[in-house]
């Protein structure tokens, strides 16, 4: 394909991207497909002869689209946001235009200098603590661009594996890694994400999830008598993971209290803020912050609320050389003349090579701005408020627990059966994506503003047919004919 042609099939695809962001609230947000659905639509082996652009690209809308949930549709409330933007799109464009592989330093000198200036940015945007920053003469520490938060916290838990196996060493010099590894235990709370189990799976360590508060909130009290149990049992403590937004209702754990605590105990203090860490850059959502002073590690995930493409997870740590000494690897191949003088990215994550996702970050932070990226924020977080009072002002429904930021849960009052019944039936209705979440028994739904183009139109139209569908459940309900 001659040069020419390669800019007439871009310019086509461009203009199909544009279009299809532009009328994307259009398409029913939920695909009707059934598994294994397109194995009988597309040719059995490869082709052997090259194809013409025209074929493939046709192929998009009738082979491609039948099979989508749409994430960037205004209709779309499940899961978090995996929100993109015009800025990140054409950053990812050129990033994969570049395609540099940035492991070292001296693999593509500009990859990790931008990636550490960019990072630095978003510590002061957020306002993390000091020792985050690469360029600070009293830090230490630094960031990295992970895949994501799940990548995140297994690294700051592997790190934190590793950093108390060499302290109990130094000990007892003597002392099997193995052994001394079997009597480590982990923290969470029962509303952490997954990723914390599966953590816990990987490092081969014991991970005990503790109950929460009234506000589904972590406190210093629980934990610590789970410390003091485990000590009386021969184990080790040696890692919390505190989350801001959690995944079922957006809830906080106390770091005001779990922050001194880890510090007295010497336990490595992880922060999960995948979702709401965007939030931040709000001065008013800063006093879940209160307490960060005494993390270890801090992550959140730019691909969620901050239009930043998938995949983009920002992940500090106090002490990079913690990382190091886990991740650290000393190939001839990989050694540069600056080798020990600069940062080496790879010894910071679990794969060697690494993309330039720092390019679309920078793209996205100087097309919007701190205020830019607040006003999307506050946006959100209005359009979840406003959902909220719809849901109040039914006596049919109810608010299981409190709303923060984007995310509002509800239920229909009375058994899970009725809760299950809607949301089975607005998930075949295509007209939204939503997916349940249970709290203390209840079954409930979860509704997340995910696009920056919801309106309070998209919230009435969506809450109308929530009601409707509704209505009929609860005509056939006999629960219901008792309460009339």
């Amino acid at each position: 394909m001659e040069r020419d042609e390669y800019r007439r099939c871009g310019k086509e695809l461009v203009d199909y991207i544009a279009e299809y962001l532009g009328t994307v609230r259009r398409r029913r947000v939920y695909p009707v497909v059934e598994p294994g659905y397109l194995r009988p639509l597309i040719p059995a082996s490869a082709p052997r002869d090259p194809e013409p652009w025209s074929n493939i690209f046709a192929d998009v809308e009738r082979l491609i689209m039948p099979g989508l949930v749409h994430w960037q549709s205004p209709h779309m409330h499940a899961y978090y946001p995996a929100l993109n933007s015009w800025p990140s799109l054409l950053g990812d464009m050129l990033s994969d235009a570049i395609n540099c592989i940035g492991f070292t330093w001296a693999s593509s000198p500009v990859c990790t200098e931008l990636e550490m200036c960019v990072l630095d940015w978003l510590v002061m945007m957020l306002g993390l603590p000091n020792h985050f920053l690469h360029h600070h003469p009293e830090s230490r520490g630094g960031g990295v661009l992970q895949s994501t938060v799940s990548e995140s916290t297994l690294i700051a838990m592997l790190a934190a594996r590793k950093a108390k196996i060499a302290e109990l060493q130094s000990d007892d010099p003597s002392a099997d890694e193995a052994v001394l590894a079997s009597r480590l235990v982990a923290y969470a709370s029962d509303q952490a994400h997954s990723s914390v189990q599966k953590g816990a799976l990987i490092t081969l360590v014991k991970l005990h999830l503790l109950d929460t508060d009234e506000d589904f909130s972590l406190r210093a009290k629980t934990l610590s008598q789970a410390l003091e149990a485990d000590r009386r049992r021969g184990l080790v403590p040696f890692f919390l993971c505190a989350t801001l937004g959690t995944t079922g209702v957006c809830a906080f754990d106390c770091l005001s209290e779990l922050g001194p605590l880890c510090a007295r105990e010497g336990l490595w203090l992880h922060v999960d803020a995948a979702y709401a860490g965007t939030a931040l850059v709000c001065p008013e959502f800063r006093r879940f912050l209160r307490g960060v002073e005494y993390s270890d590690s801090f992550t959140f995930n730019p691909a969620k609320w901050m239009m930043v493409h998938f995949d983009c997870a920002a992940l500090w740590v106090r002490d990079q050389w913690k990382l190091q000494q886990t991740f650290g690897v000393n190939a001839v191949y990989l050694r540069h003349a600056n080798s020990g003088a600069t940062v080496d990215f790879m010894n910071w994550q679990i794969p060697l090579s690494r993309r330039f996702r720092s390019l679309k970050l920078w793209f996205v932070i100087r097309s919007f701005g701190v205020l830019g990226l607040q006003a999307h924020v506050r946006h959100g977080t209005e359009m979840a408020k406003y959902f909220e009072s719809l849901v109040r002002s039914d006596s049919h429904f109810e608010i299981p627990a409190k709303r923060h930021l984007g995310l509002v849960t509800f239920r229909l009052k009375g058994p899970n059966s009725l809760t299950e019944e809607l949301l089975a039936e607005l998930t075949q209705s295509g007209t939204m994506y939503l997916v349940p979440a249970t709290i203390h028994q209840l079954v409930i739904i979860r509704f997340t503003i995910t696009s920056q183009q919801t309106t309070s139109a998209d919230i009435l139209r969506d809450w109308n047919i929530i009601q409707q569908s509704a209505a009929k459940i609860l005509k056939k309900s006999p629960q219901h004919h008792l309460a009339s």
